[in-house]
Order: structure tokens, then C-alpha cells, then sequence
């Protein structure tokens, strides 16, 4: 499926159905009195956050969506039908903002919210809403009202208790598939990863979700690269996993590149938790590790595990430190 962050669309809620303007015609009855039911309701445009959806590559190819129309009265005090409400579902962590792109309407986080984006128009009155005691039978009766109609921006900010992140190609798409039901692209180039991919960890009857953001490179937060494009999905995570290929040249370079790009993009994203993870062990010797753990640490304040994607045990340590980073 294709990942899409941002998009903008038309809506427009149903009109009001008109009244009606009826009398009463039966046999035998001369002067029937007024009968004109009301207009049924237009049908609202209701955005709605689905479990299961992780983009908005839909709304890339139906920019417009209209709600159904209120049905007129008629006689026999008959009111029209109410228009249908249109819903459109949207992933968890949609955003909905006014024309401008800036102006913040609504924030979808949790499961199920439901947000009237624009309201349909209320039915006009028949004319027996108009009957008196000095105007028996009245001709007035109302039109429907317009329903409301916008240009919204739909943008996406995904939403996950770990977000890991580190440079191109450090295993994080790989770390994702062992310690989740998710199934990730894996290959060994950069930027395999092309958007935000989203799994489930389970340990010690606890769930935590986690999100393989794509490989940050120097200068994203100036959008080089895959740039803030991407950035912007770390906003809501709870704690980060930085993770580092320890077999890089220079691993306290590569931490500080990502640190740095974290920084100039907010510097609310560099204060979140951290648990370093350095990833690949099974390709060095101990000692080697050993030699290059004694120089990465000094004057890391985070804490600093060792993992192999390809060790059972590295993944059930890194499952339990996730936990208590979420919680």
C-alpha cells in the first residue's frame, strides 16, 4: 500500500429538503386545511478514526465528497427523508486543519473518535407550521438551508508509544520485524523504509506499539533527504530507540548526526526518553565491542544495550526495556 501524509479535500454537507406548500384534497371536503410536511435533514460529513488504516492514499484519488441531500416535505404532513450521513474514515493520529494548512480543527487519538467536520442543512417548514387563527390557510412555507462546505488539509502524525530512528541501513526495519507482528521491507540499501511502519510488541502481558521511522540523514530537518516529511511522526512517540549500526566507522558520529537533526527540527524531540541500541554485535569480536563500548559511553547520559537481530535472547532484552520505556 502507498503512503500518503497530507492531502487536501472538498467536502460539502447535504441541503436541507424544502417544506411543501400542500393542502388537504379530499372528497367531499371543500375548504381542506394545510398539509405541508417539513424537509427531512441533510446528511452531515463525519470523519472517523479506523483501527486499521496507516495512510490517506484514498483521498489522493477522491478529492470530493458530498453528503446526501434532505428530502423535500409533502402532504399529508409527511416529512421528508433525512440525508445520509457521509463518514470518512481516517488512521489514528489524522489531523484536520482549515484551508490555510495551519489552523488546527481537530486531533484524532483514540480509536473510534468521531468529528463533525461540516454539518448538514436543516429542513425547511411545510405551511401547516404556518396555520393561525387569522390565516387558515397559509401558502408560506421555507426552503431547506445549505449544508456547510470546506477545503480541509487531512495531514497523518503516527502514533506510537516507541519510535526508533537512527541513519539509513542500521537494521531498524529489521529490529521492527523481530520484535513485532509487523512485516517491514528489508533490504540492504538505504532508505528501504519509504514511510512510518507501525507493530505490536507483546511481552509479559503488556502491548506497546512501535514505529520504524525512516533513516534520518544530515540536514532532514531542512527536509534533505527523506526530511521533515518524516520527522514530524517522532512528535508523538513516548520514548525513542536510537538505533546504531555498531559496526559504523565512527558510532558516537553517527549518534550525534541524528541527535543534531532531532534537535534543529524541535528541540522537544532531543529531550524525550532514549534507549541507545547497538545493533550488528554478531558481526564483531568481543573485544572489539568491548573497546568501542568504553569510548561511545563516555559522556552518553542515555542507557546503552547491545542487540543482534538474529539472537532470541537480544530481542527478549529489548522487548522488556521497551516496556518500561512506554510505560
Amino acid at each position: 500500500m502507498k503512503f500518503l501524509d497530507q492531502v487536501k479535500i472538498y467536502i460539502k454537507a447535504g441541503n436541507g429538503g424544502d417544506g411543501s406548500p400542500s393542502f388537504r384534497r379530499e372528497k367531499f371536503i371543500e375548504f381542506g386545511g394545510p398539509d405541508g410536511g417539513d424537509g427531512g435533514n441533510g446528511g452531515s460529513v463525519i470523519l472517523k478514526a479506523e483501527r486499521n488504516l496507516n495512510t490517506l492514499i484514498d483521498y489522493r484519488y477522491q478529492q470530493h465528497h458530498k453528503a446526501k441531500r434532505g428530502g423535500n416535505g409533502s402532504g399529508k404532513n409527511r416529512t421528508g427523508k433525512s440525508g445520509e450521513n457521509l463518514v470518512l474514515k481516517v488512521p489514528l493520529g489524522t489531523q484536520v486543519f482549515e484551508e490555510d494548512n495551519k489552523t488546527l480543527i481537530y486531533d484524532f487519538v483514540k480509536i473510534g473518535d468521531e468529528f463533525v467536520v461540516a454539518n448538514g442543512g436543516k429542513g425547511g417548514f411545510g405551511n401547516t407550521r404556518f396555520k393561525s387563527s387569522t390565516n387558515r390557510a397559509p401558502r408560506k412555507f421555507t426552503k431547506g438551508t445549505l449544508g456547510e462546505e470546506f477545503i480541509i488539509w487531512l495531514q497523518l502524525k503516527t502514533i506510537a508509544d516507541i519510535g526508533i530512528i537512527g541513519l539509513p541501513n542500521a537494521g531498524k526495519s529489521s529490529l521492527l520485524a523481530a520484535i513485532t507482528n509487523a512485516n517491514p521491507k528489508i533490504a540492504n540499501y538505504q532508505f528501504t523504509t519509504l514511510n512510518p511502519n507501525l507493530g505490536v510488541a507483546n511481552y509479559d502481558d503488556k502491548e506497546i506499539t512501535v514505529a520504524d521511522i525512516p533513516g534520518l540523514v544530515e540536514g532532514a530537518h531542512k527536509g534533505t533527504g527523506l526530511g521533515i516529511q518524516f520527522l514530524k511522526h517522532i512528535e508523538r512517540c513516548k520514548s525513542l530507540l536510537h538505533l546504531i549500526d555498531i559496526t559504523n566507522e565512527d558510532i558516537k558520529k553517527s549518534y550525534n548526526q541524528v541527535k543534531n537533526e532531532l534537535k534543529n527540527y524541535s528541540p522537544k524531540l532531543s529531550k524525550k526518553p532514549e534507549l541507545i541500541v547497538l545493533n550488528k554485535i554478531d558481526l564483531l569480536k568481543k573485544s572489539e565491542i568491548e573497546k568501542i563500548i568504553n569510548n561511545f559511553s563516555k559522556n552518553i547520559k542515555s542507557e546503552v544495550v547491545l542487540m543482534s537481530t538474529i539472537e532470541k535472547k537480544s530481542i527478549s532484552k529489548i522487548k522488556a526495556k521497551l516496556i518500561s520505556y512506554a510505560s
